[in-house]
């Protein structure tokens, strides 16, 4: 049986709360739009294995990176009428199609409210990539981007793959007089370019227009990351793990000890008070 997937990456999602953060995770990895939502406390959790790599990757149609690696083996072959065999003359040999290569998201939906901000920061460790999400509809969402970015940057692991989403698009008509677009697409690509941010995509988690091209996306930066050997797959500090690595020992996670009441009593004389309250 093949391998379900060939790399896992951490993604977060983060934003001020209310901007459909929540929504646009429910939409990629259960491909559904619920009008209500409560509030996400802390953390949600989701995944989505998606393609990255040839040949998925050419309907993206990203710009080429200079740092990026060729692939000197299994090329596909171009989309060219097939030459007549002379006959007589050996059979060329045909290329081998390269194999899709697939990444499972991890998904961390970050709350957005003030009040769990401590709580949150904390899941940017070890992240490698993240979609900053605005509502187009709330310019006040957008002025918090600049924040959230440095809060981002200051915590997570240099290098981080970062996009700008603007959600609920489907809200921004072709009328200008019905249009509730109170952030335009110039500004926002403006942010990107001040902020050294890729890209910016526009979603809508009701609609789910655009919504995966925006994970699309990341995915497909980080595998051209992992190609140009930017992280150690074996280190969790990374966020990206290959199929069937392992962390060293220097990334390994501490066992969480569980101690029952007689383990706090016998403790009473090392530091433990014993009392309760």
């Amino acid at each position: 049986m093949s391998q379900p997937w060939d790399y896992i990456a951490k993604l977060v999602c983060i934003g001020d709360s209310g901007t459909g953060k929540s929504s646009l995770t429910i939409r990629l990895c259960e491909g559904r739009f619920s009008s209500s939502h409560d509030v996400t406390i802390g953390v949600e959790f989701g995944s989505r294995i998606v393609p990255v790599g040839p040949p998925a990757s050419k309907s993206l149609k990203l710009e080429p990176t200079n740092n990026s690696r060729t692939h000197s083996s299994s090329p596909i072959a171009p989309d060219v009428p097939e030459k007549p065999v002379i006959s007589g003359l050996p059979t060329p040999p045909r290329k081998i199609p390269e194999s899709q290569k697939k990444m499972k998201l991890s998904l961390w939906d970050t709350a957005g409210q003030e009040t769990y901000k401590s709580i949150t920061r904390s899941y940017f460790r070890g992240a490698s990539g993240a979609l900053l999400v605005f509502d187009i509809t709330r310019p006040s969402t957008f002025t918090s981007c600049t924040q959230w970015l440095q809060d981002l940057r200051q915590i997570a692991e240099d290098g981080i793959v970062v996009i700008l989403v603007g959600n609920k698009s489907d809200l921004a008509g072709d009328d200008p007089e019905r249009s509730q677009r109170h952030v335009t697409r110039r500004e926002a690509d403006e942010w990107c370019r001040m902020n050294n941010v890729v890209r910016y995509v526009e979603t809508s988690a009701k609609s789910g227009d655009g919504v995966e091209r925006a994970f699309l996306e990341v995915a497909e930066r980080i595998y051209r990351n992992i190609e140009t050997g930017r992280y150690d797959l074996n280190d969790r500090r990374s966020g990206v793990k290959g199929f069937g690595a392992t962390g060293g020992p220097s990334t390994s996670v501490p066992k969480t000890v569980t101690l029952g009441l007689n383990d706090v009593m016998r403790r009473g004389g090392n530091g433990w008070t014993g009392n309760c309250c």
